[in-house]
């Protein structure tokens, strides 16, 4: 290599390392910005509630206090302040005062509210100019934008929220996905497909990928098809629009999933056999193999999918890698049949899909009828032992 070219490669190495350490900086910057607007909006949020409480007729005062205000932070600061907003920054401070109060009553003075701590130290001044281990306390609990907290404070159950919130920052989910992922109850229909005991653990820790079963769903949601509208479609038809909308079929499926085929072919007894879709896992490592059915789930399309999954664990994967997944995915599901006809412990799942977001308050329901079943059952073991 001459001296010019490798002097030229030597600048460009260089160049690069600028460039990301610009890029680097813009994005601490904005993550920076993105905290301040949460932390500050949470602190003006308390700053009304607490100036409510002050009113004689709390609910007349209320209205005329952000009234007022919106049209004085209007007059000084421009656009952003409007009443509908200001509401909105009060229920920030109100879904979010429970934990933090929480959390700072323990850091600080266990046991005193945070309301004593802000009207003791002058709270609300000294967030930005002194006290910088009650703000980088404070400011640690948000690491979302405003506009992820403004669709988390429509989701009114607590522990499905801070599922979200969970998830939302470990998976960078963008603003539109996350209001997807609400939009499909994606909270809803993880619980709702796992053992109860670990129910509660989706709003402590989020979704955790430690086993096979972790990754399933009930039911898939594949809304972004296009097929929704169509009285008629096939399995081909489906597959391409699943094939098409790659990057939302592997977020929906969730963590870890890449794609590797569609109709992978292997033969067999001189016969060839066609699996629809063949994924891998890396956080399972493991193959996922995924069959398609367009209408009502068979015994027949269990054998097959167990066929396939058998293929994949003798002749395909290695040493190093997990037994293969297998899902079959159907319009309708029969959990006696699959009970039936697949071996205790199998890694094969049959689950229903549906093409349009599922209706949220049934979702719900069911997820609460099961909890108290659950609880009550629990309560029962408690107080017998």
């Amino acid at each position: 290599m001459s001296d010019l070219l490798k002097n030229q490669n030597d600048e460009t190495e260089f160049y690069k390392q600028v460039a990301d350490l610009l890029v680097a900086a813009r994005q601490h910057a904005k993550r920076q910005l993105d905290n301040t607007i949460a932390l500050t909006y949470y602190e003006v949020g308390r700053m009304i509630v607490e100036r409510e409480q002050h009113g004689q007729k709390r609910a007349r005062y209320g209205a005329q206090l952000i009234k007022g205000l919106s049209e004085y932070l209007s007059q000084n600061f421009g656009k952003g302040f409007s009443v509908v907003n200001l509401k909105s920054i009060r229920k920030f401070y109100q879904i979010y005062e429970p934990s933090i109060r929480q959390i700072m009553s323990a850091e600080f003075e266990k046991g005193q509210s945070l309301s004593a701590l802000s009207e003791k130290n002058n709270f609300s001044i000294e967030l930005f100019n002194g006290d910088n281990q009650k703000r980088q306390t404070l400011s640690a609990q948000f690491n979302l934008t405003w506009s992820h907290y403004q669709i988390l404070m429509r989701v009114e159950n607590n522990e499905a929220r801070r599922f979200y919130e969970i998830e939302a920052a470990r998976q960078q989910w963008a603003v539109r996905e996350l209001s997807r992922q609400v939009g499909s109850s994606l909270y809803e229909r993880l619980a709702l497909s796992r053992d109860k005991d670990k129910v509660m653990e989706l709003a402590k820790v989020g979704q955790i990928i430690e086993n096979p079963r972790d990754i399933f769903k009930a039911p898939y949601v594949f809304e972004f098809s296009g097929l929704e509208e169509r009285p008629e479609y096939s399995e081909t038809e489906l597959e391409q629009s699943l094939i098409d909308n790659l990057q939302k079929f592997l977020l929906e499926l969730g963590k870890g999933f890449l794609f590797e085929a569609r109709q992978k072919r292997f033969s067999f007894d001189e016969k060839s056999f066609y699996v629809d879709l063949v994924l891998y896992n890396r956080l399972l490592q493991c193959y996922v193999v995924i069959d398609l059915k367009v209408g009502e789930m068979k015994h027949q399309d269990l054998g097959q999918i167990l066929m396939y999954v058998n293929y994949f664990d003798r002749y395909v994967i290695e040493k190093f890698e997990k037994p293969t997944i297998g899902i079959l995915l159907c319009s309708k599901k029969h959990d006696n049949i699959v009970e039936l006809t697949l071996p205790e412990n199998s890694n094969i799942y049959a689950s229903e899909y549906s093409l349009y977001l599922p209706d949220k308050a049934l979702l719900q329901q069911k997820l609460a009828e099961w909890t108290e079943d659950f609880e009550e059952t629990r309560g029962g073991i408690t107080d017998e032992t």
